[in-house]
């Protein structure tokens, strides 16, 4: 099975993402920078969750070319993914509108939840590759993806029983984990 219609769904979810996300941004009451003051947590969560998306598209994208193939189950990993994504701006607009332990661990529960279906697309696409394959010996171990999911998982504990602001910074962190371009996927190309 070729991979390219795979890659073009998920870029067209991908861009819908996006566009939700940003026709949910309200504008200001006003026309002063006073204005904006109210509208200035949604606006820091819509560009997290832009980059998020972001990264996503520029790792998925990395991660197809670096295959031959793929198989139906495959494509069920990559709705699995597609779909966790898909509540990025439902997620976005809630601690957007609400700075608080629940909407901080909803996002944070999201973005686990992406991450690990991403987790299981890569184990998936290794499997069909094989072990011995490029995929494979780019990824190695996935330290990146487990230190993110281990930074999730004190995030949404952090935002629920400490305090939301430890927790929306894990999840910067993570962002800015992946922020850093990775590089394993193109060194092991050439």
């Amino acid at each position: 099975m070729t991979k390219g219609r795979m890659e073009a769904f998920s870029d067209g979810v991908l861009a819908i993402i996006i566009t939700i996300m940003v026709l949910e941004l309200k504008e200001p009451e006003g026309y002063t920078f006073e204005a904006l003051k109210p509208i200035v947590p949604s606006l820091i969560s819509y560009v997290l969750s832009f980059i998020y998306i972001g990264i996503y598209w520029n790792n998925h994208h990395h991660l197809l070319h670096a295959v031959k193939q793929i198989k139906g189950n495959v494509l069920w990993y990559n709705m699995l993914l597609l779909f966790w994504l898909s509540l990025v701006p439902f997620a976005t607009g809630w601690v957007g509108a609400h700075l608080e332990p629940i909407p901080i661990a909803v996002y944070g529960f999201v973005l686990l939840m992406a991450a690990i279906s991403y987790s299981l697309l890569l184990k998936a696409l290794v499997k069909v590759e094989g072990n011995d394959s490029l995929l494979s010996k780019a990824v190695g171990r996935d330290w990146k993806g487990r230190i993110s999911i281990t930074l999730y998982l004190v995030g949404i504990l952090s935002a629920l029983f400490i305090h939301p602001l430890p927790g929306y910074i894990c999840y910067v962190i993570v962002a800015f984990i992946w922020f850093i371009p990775d590089t394993r996927l193109e060194r092991n190309m050439k």
